[in-house]
């Protein structure tokens, strides 16, 4: 039999008889985009014969075997209220092993789309597919038999009951027009809640009602939790009432739930932040999740990746959670490399999450050494090309200053003037340590005055030398300094020198930067390093080495490693030297 371009013919009409359905689907004598016309004939036949509901299983399990997508979407489209004879299509799928898994997945997909998603059949139908009819599919689904639930419902229930909890928070937060209109054409078909969000509660409580035992239920709603879900200014506290509730009959269940929560938190939905985070708070599995994170943030996968950092910020951005100092520890050692990284999404990431990181964080000593390990990149990428990696590497180096309780840098930072870095971050000053009355110079022997000004002058810029970083970290500048003791600043200054010694082997690999600036930039930044450092530091000869070998670069750069390298040269011989 030669169907021809049968799709809007007379032949896919309600009296077409089913011996001819099964001989078109079964011999394959149809074309792809006669799917969707094919489909609704077979609904509107089982709508038309109530004794044969099942004379067409085979047909519509091959037909769906073949076109998983056309039949799912077309059935949401032509019944969306789920009428007797669309029931009875979805248990037919449901049933089938071949059929049972696709179908859901597209179920599930649609699901998560509000308030609709555009999909586009075989036939050219672009019509948008509403969240809602996929929700009243699942109910049917669900209801299908009390005692039976199809195991991929049970293997994505996490997924699907944070997708109802939101659906109904956001049609009791924001009905729209077409929603509604799309709701009452469903309520004309059939019976159903005057309200979308409470039919989704009511899904919430059959998907439930699956997978926990009845006193579960009870307990919430004798403290009426599933009341307090319809309400936009309760809604948060009752998902932490479920949370609590849930937790006590399956812990595992819970960690289950977090874990699917954090896709939603990565896309930053706004409206459902504080819902979102009162289930994690009152399941107590925000621990688990800070490590489970950290394993995400290692791994090789970029979208991965993506994802974590966006979860990271948005759950410290609400600041009602603090992160441990081991935790931090962990997470800065984690987000080092990315600073760097070559996929400028998750550079700028990395460094949004390091300054929310800040603003959340206990200050330890601990945490002091990865912090000042990140202000080289921060300073270099500040003056990257991409804008939005340049301003999320000012924010995070203010943040460090401001950890660090470096006043001359978060200056330095508000104002904007980059150019002042290298020498506040090379030329601070060690703490001042206060002198006991007889170890004032005025006070002290002849005999014992020289060696108490074998130091030096205060401050590590000599006197008479500019130098922005006067003040240590939280101490600003020193309106009359005095003299340290001896073995103080001497240990002082060799953790300086060896602080400085890591800061030149973060700016070394710039030199090899694909943008010239940067590589410019790394060249003045080894300069000003260079003349703090002692004569036998081995990052001093690196320095030396790189700079010779630039020789086959523009002109500009050459030119300005030239002149640097004979600069070094020039004041390495003088015992005492000023800056440029």
């Amino acid at each position: 039999m030669a169907t021809g371009d049968t799709a809007n013919s007379d032949l896919f009409n309600t009296q077409t008889s089913a011996a001819l359905l099964d001989l078109l689907v079964q011999n394959g004598v149809y074309k792809a985009k006669q799917v969707p016309a094919i489909v609704r004939c077979i609904h509107q036949w089982l709508t038309s014969n109530v004794s044969a509901e099942h004379r067409l299983d085979k047909t519509l399990v091959l037909l769906t075997e073949a076109h998983p997508m056309d039949v799912a979407v077309t059935l949401l489209r032509s019944a969306p209220a789920c009428d007797r004879a669309a029931r009875t299509m979805w248990k037919t799928l449901i049933s089938s092993r071949r059929t049972k898994e696709p179908v859901l997945q597209i179920l599930f997909h649609v699901l998560e789309y509000w308030p609709a998603h555009r999909r586009r059949t075989s036939d050219g139908d672009e019509r948008d597919v509403f969240a809602l009819a996929a929700t009243v599919a699942l109910w049917e689904i669900i209801q299908l038999s009390h005692s039976w639930c199809p195991s991929a419902v049970k293997d994505n229930s996490p997924r699907l009951l944070l997708t109802l909890l939101f659906q109904v928070f956001i049609s009791t937060e924001e009905m729209s027009e077409e929603v509604e209109t799309f709701w009452r054409r469903c309520r004309e078909q059939r019976s159903l809640p005057p309200n979308p969000n409470r039919f989704a509660v009511q899904t919430v409580k059959a998907l439930l009602r699956q997978l926990l035992d009845e006193d579960v239920l009870m307990a919430i709603g004798r403290k009426c939790g599933w009341d307090m879900l319809l309400k936009a200014d309760t809604h948060h506290y009752a998902v932490g009432l479920l949370a609590r509730e849930l937790c006590r009959f399956s812990r595992s269940f819970c960690r289950s739930i977090a874990v699917s929560l954090l896709p939603r938190l990565s896309r930053g939905e706004p409206l459902w932040e504080l819902p979102a985070l009162a289930f994690l708070v009152e399941a107590k599995s925000i621990r688990s999740l800070n490590e489970s994170l950290l394993e995400l943030l290692q791994d090789a996968d970029t979208d991965t990746v993506q994802m974590t950092l966006s979860v990271f910020i948005n759950v410290l951005g609400l600041k009602v959670i603090e992160i441990s100092s081991p935790i931090a520890l962990k997470l800065l050692e984690v987000l080092r490399p990315l600073f760097d990284n070559e996929h400028s999404q998750l550079q700028q990431l990395s460094m949004l999450l390091f300054r929310e990181l800040m603003e959340v964080t206990e200050r330890s000593k601990s945490l002091k050494p990865h912090v000042y390990l990140s202000l080289v990149p921060f300073y270099f990428n500040w003056h990257n090309e991409n804008q939005r990696v340049a301003e999320a590497s000012r924010r995070a180096l203010f943040g460090a200053a401001k950890f660090l309780k470096w006043r001359d840098l978060e200056n330095l930072v508000t104002m904007e003037q980059p150019w002042r870095f290298p020498e506040c971050l090379v030329r601070t000053a060690p703490k001042p340590q206060p002198l006991a009355p007889l170890e004032h110079p005025a006070l002290c022997s002849p005999q014992t005055r020289p060696q108490r000004l074998l130091a030096g002058p205060q401050g590590s810029a000599g006197r008479g030398a500019p130098c922005w970083g006067q003040g240590a970290p939280g101490q600003g500048a020193e309106p009359e300094p005095s003299l340290p003791s001896v073995p103080w600043r001497s240990l002082q200054l060799e953790k300086d020198r060896s602080r400085v010694g890591q800061y030149v082997r973060q700016a070394l690999p710039f030199l090899e930067s694909p943008e010239e600036p940067l590589r410019k930039l790394a060249i003045k930044f080894l300069g000003i390093a260079a003349r703090s450092m002692k004569q036998e530091q081995p990052e001093l000869q690196l320095i030396c080495q790189a700079l010779q070998g630039i020789t086959d670069d523009s002109p500009a750069v050459s030119d300005l490693a030239c002149q640097t390298l004979h600069i070094i040269r020039a004041v390495r011989r003088t015992s005492f030297f000023p800056f440029w």
